[in-house]
């Protein structure tokens, strides 16, 4: 009691800060960039920071002003140089556009029409984040440069003429000390970088050398994204203005979507893919004359959705979710407006292509027929859920979920707590154990598998139901009744580092491509990585992942420093474990490339023994050499 009057005593005039626009948001990255991260994830900051900056290329694009965009990676210095060739930032407002909160062109609609920046802060939160920033602009012959550092101007150079064309010049290296340890990952920035050549057919992009463009926009998405030959009819693509979609039906579960506006992939979707999902599913009734269910319609469904917006509201700095009712101000609403798209175009369309039309019907009934077949498993296996308690037996809870409603004056720290939240998935109870008790309470989870679960390839729905495991992982992850209400954001397999831990992972990974493919898809599963081996000595402590790292660690230590070798997560302490689950734990994602034959994939490696497949584990068996001997040498050395 004591304590707290004292707390109170303290808190007064000089209790109250004020912060100016860089200690903000270096103080609190995550308000404007999302999660830090080390590039493992697609939302991981550095992606975002990249985005920021192209955002602004795009925005020029859009308004008719330079056809390509160059990138530069260097993963030596760590530094991103993003060139365009718009018009080029207004020279006398160089340093203010990137270093002045609330100053941008942006607020002006004369200047930019259905922009996606359009609060003034997301180079600026790239300049503030970055160990050193540098921008150029070009235009009408002439350039101006500033340098900062951390956000502070250090140089201000003159006016000078310049040859170049038109446009602006971003070079930064993002701040180590806030991004540690990062790298790259190729396919997210792949995806990352198709995604805008898609949503802007024509415009050329580059990425070290590599070239990204796009003729026929969300259409060659849908065909990147899928395999044509698991479609059930031809993707329909439709256009109009301020709005593009494509779709089809394959023969996967569940339902898969990308969504954007005014070029911004919207990950966790918005009033737009609402207003699709329910214009869609009553264009299919009016045009069927049949109330088929929902779920019925939009099952198996793969679609893209684009919109343009004037002022668009989006729910965070980072802009994953569109909260916008209208398209523009005065105009339809969000819902009337995609309803009545859909009602006309896609009706015509279903009118003029009868083929498509009648392979659409057969895959919407053949949903149904599965879904009354399930019903009754349905019903037994929920009830069965109940009495297993759930909470207590398989899952350890935790406070925060990908799904909850962000509200209130404590809406941004929400949403990154949502964006944290994790799921451990674990063999046993020794490992479920240890990352239980190091766990943090608030965003991550625990859910204990009992043994090595079924191999679930070729087998129908009905397994998810009635295999015990299954139905409660499903129940877990609040995913029976779609993606949309996934409770976490971050699906990590947490198996032991030996032939059996492996074996657990493939059989994961076969149950959520068979059942959940979307998950994977949209960057949710995990693999994690924890150390083989332990080196230390008095003074210090090595933990190391693989071989190399710990014959570098035992030349480091020397004099015969204590080797532990940890055969399973068990063996790892809670005060240790600790270390490998917090934000900077190895995450390795599972990844689905564009062109994967999901059933073609899980056949070979899951499905009955190939002499193909045999003939490949024998091609790729590496044999051990001899490490204890390797080791001698390196202590002798």
């Amino acid at each position: 009691m004591a304590e707290r009057e004292k707390i109170a005593a303290d808190y007064n005039e000089d209790s109250i800060r004020s912060l100016d626009w860089k200690e903000h948001i270096r103080l609190r990255p995550g308000m404007y960039i999302g999660k830090l991260g080390d590039g493992s994830s697609a939302d991981d900051g550095i992606y975002v920071l990249i985005k920021e900056v192209i955002d602004n290329c795009i925005d020029e694009y859009t308004m008719g002003y330079g056809k390509h965009v160059d990138v530069t990676i260097n993963e030596q210095t760590n530094s991103i140089s993003v060139r365009d060739f718009g018009r080029g930032i207004p020279l006398g407002k160089v340093v203010d556009v990137v270093s002045k909160i609330n100053t941008g062109a942006k607020y002006d609609s004369k200047a930019f029409q259905k922009s996606v920046g359009l609060n003034g802060v997301g180079t600026k939160a790239v300049n503030a984040l970055s160990h050193y920033f540098k921008v150029t602009a070009f235009r009408e012959g002439k350039e101006k440069t500033a340098e900062f550092e951390r956000g502070v101007l250090i140089k201000e150079h003159k006016e000078a003429t310049s040859k170049e064309e038109n446009g602006t010049f971003v070079t930064f290296i993002p701040d180590e000390t806030i991004f540690t340890k990062f790298h790259f990952e190729q396919d997210y920035l792949d995806n990352q970088f198709w995604n805008y050549c898609y949503l802007n057919a024509g415009l050329v992009m580059n990425l070290n050398g590599k070239k990204y463009v796009s003729k026929n926009g969300l259409l060659d998405l849908l065909k990147r994204k899928t395999n044509e030959d698991e479609l059930r009819y031809p993707i329909i693509h439709l256009k109009g203005e301020d709005i593009e979609l494509a779709l089809s039906h394959g023969g996967a579960y569940g339902e898969e979507y990308y969504s954007f506006v005014n070029g911004q992939f919207t990950t966790q979707g918005g009033t737009h893919l609402a207003a699709f999902r329910e214009g869609y599913v009553k264009t299919i009734r009016d045009f069927y004359k049949k109330d088929y269910d929902a779920s019925d319609i939009r099952g198996s469904i793969c679609a893209a959705i684009s919109v343009r917006v004037q002022e668009p509201v989006f729910e965070s700095q980072t802009k994953t979710k569109l909260g916008s009712q209208t398209v523009y101000e005065g105009g339809p609403s969000m819902k009337n407006f995609i309803a009545e798209f859909l009602g006309k175009e896609l009706n015509n369309f279903l009118h003029r292509n009868a083929a498509t039309a009648e392979a659409l019907k057969k895959r919407i009934e053949q949903n149904e027929r599965e879904r009354k077949e399930l019903s009754g498993i349905r019903k037994l296996a929920n009830e069965r859920a109940k009495k297993a308690n759930l909470h207590n037996k398989k899952l350890r809870d935790c406070k925060f979920h990908y799904n909850d409603e962000a509200v209130g004056k404590d809406k941004d720290n929400i949403l990154e707590k949502q964006k944290e939240s994790t799921i451990f998935i674990t063999e046993g109870d020794s490992a479920s154990g240890s990352i239980t008790k190091a766990r943090n309470v608030n965003t991550q989870a625990v859910f204990s598998l009992r043994g090595k679960p079924l191999n679930c390839f070729g087998l129908t729905k009905k397994v998810v139901y009635e295999n015990e495991e299954f139905n409660l992982l499903q129940h877990a992850l609040n995913i029976e009744e779609g993606y949309e209400t996934l409770r976490y954001n971050n699906i990590v397999f947490a198996t032991d580092a030996d032939v059996d831990g492996l074996h657990i992972r493939l059989l994961l990974m076969t149950f959520f491509l068979q059942f959940f493919p979307d998950l994977v898809k949209n960057g949710h599963v995990y693999i994690l990585e924890t150390p083989l081996f332990r080196v230390r000595n008095k003074q210090e402590t090595i933990y190391c992942y693989d071989e190399s790292e710990k014959q570098a660690a035992i030349k480091k230590l020397g004099s015969k420093p204590e080797i532990t070798r940890f055969k399973g997560l068990g063996e790892i302490s809670p005060e240790e474990f600790a270390r490998f689950i917090n934000r900077d734990m190895k995450l390795q994602p599972v990844m689905m490339l564009p062109d994967t034959h999901i059933q073609q994939l899980l056949e070979y490696y899951m499905g009955k023994n190939t002499p193909t497949r045999q003939e490949f584990i024998i091609d790729n068996l590496q044999l051990e050499v001899d490490l204890v001997e390797e080791g001698k040498q390196v202590l002798e050395a």
